[in-house]
């Protein structure tokens, strides 16, 4: 699909992050403990943040993404920033002729994200966006264990962070963050990925706010119906309104159940439950970077594909359409 010959062997690949924050640092330290990578040049939002962050990694500041994009000495443009923007930084760097790793969403509208799927192909670039979830433990124990509870039926999958007070930052501003469900789209992607195509999306979605850009509480509940028959219930909430955190899912099935609560998981079967192993959380971002640079260097696959990020997109954005109409919407999209 694309050249990766200057790489092989010959240099490091020359890094380029967008963002200072948590996903920012973690993706660098993982580059520094990686010599086939190095972190070139960083650009951030806040000047004295990312002249501290370009210290730690010996990295040039860059005054602008804009900039970043353009440098020569950039190969791979890692985007660690607020979503509103992702898409927009993806497009130019790509156009730009650089390799791209976004965190997920890719962005915020659906055509946007499409162009952009497109256009990477056409550039004959790497694209891909993130979604950590997908190694997690939980969702490893969740494709280990499912063949053992027969066809599955119902879904429920709740995340509950209360907060008090509510940080008055991106993650719960409108425009910043978006709709709820494409703002955390890995609530969506990891049904996605277990449990293929959606036929339907049924979303009702309330915020609490006393200012215009931000709130101070939201929920949102979806219903997605599958074309296997399968039936879930997805409910996301953070903020003030919450009272009882929860990391909870459970999946349904004709021959037993499995349970997740938090990082403990159990198989329910006729007479006996058996506690399920889940591995760690911990190091993902480390994890997920080694493999991107597999991909770039050896061509090895990544465990997920732009398109499959976008399908999902596509569900989050149903339910975002749903909440606002008051109405079930029907997909018409096949997952491949």
């Amino acid at each position: 699909m694309y050249d990766n010959s200057d790489f092989s062997q010959k240099r490091p690949v020359g890094v380029g992050v967008v963002g200072t924050g948590y996903t920012a640092v973690a993706r660098a330290e993982a580059l520094r403990q990686d010599e086939r990578s190095h972190l070139v040049a960083v650009a951030g939002h806040t000047p004295n943040k990312t002249e501290a962050f370009a210290s730690d990694y010996q990295a040039k500041v860059i005054n602008s993404w804009q900039q970043l994009v353009e440098q020569d000495n950039v190969d791979l443009v890692m985007i660690c920033t607020v979503t509103r923007d992702h898409g927009a930084i993806a497009r130019r760097a790509l156009a730009s002729g650089k390799h791209v790793v976004v965190e997920y969403p890719l962005c915020l509208d659906v055509a946007e994200a499409e162009e952009i799927v497109a256009l990477s192909k056409a550039q004959k670039k790497f694209l891909h966006v993130e979604h950590l979830e997908l190694l997690g433990g939980v969702h490893q124990a969740l494709k280990q264990h499912l063949p053992q509870i027969g066809q599955g039926f119902f879904v429920r999958y709740n995340t509950i962070k209360p907060e008090h007070p509510a940080p008055r930052k991106w993650t719960y501003n409108h425009e910043l963050f978006g709709f709820p469900l494409m703002g955390a789209l890995s609530r969506l992607h990891r049904l996605v990925d277990l449990f293929g195509q959606v036929i339907s999306v049924n979303c009702h979605n309330r915020f609490w706010e006393i200012e215009t850009e931000y709130y101070q509480s939201c929920l949102c509940v979806a219903q997605l119906s599958f074309s296997s028959g399968l039936l879930a219930q997805v409910m996301y909430g953070k903020g003030e309104t919450m009272w009882q955190l929860e990391r909870r899912f459970e999946v349904h099935g004709e021959n037993g159940g499995l349970i997740f609560d938090g990082d403990t998981g159990v198989l329910v079967q006729p007479g006996e439950t058996k506690p399920i192993e889940v591995g760690t959380r911990r190091g993902l971002f480390a994890k997920d970077t080694t493999m991107v640079l597999d991909h770039l260097i050896d061509g090895t696959p990544l465990y997920v594909t732009p398109e499959e990020s976008l399908y999902t997109l596509k569900v989050a954005d149903a339910a975002r359409r749903s909440a606002q109409m008051g109405v079930t919407v029907v997909l018409d999209d096949a997952l491949h």
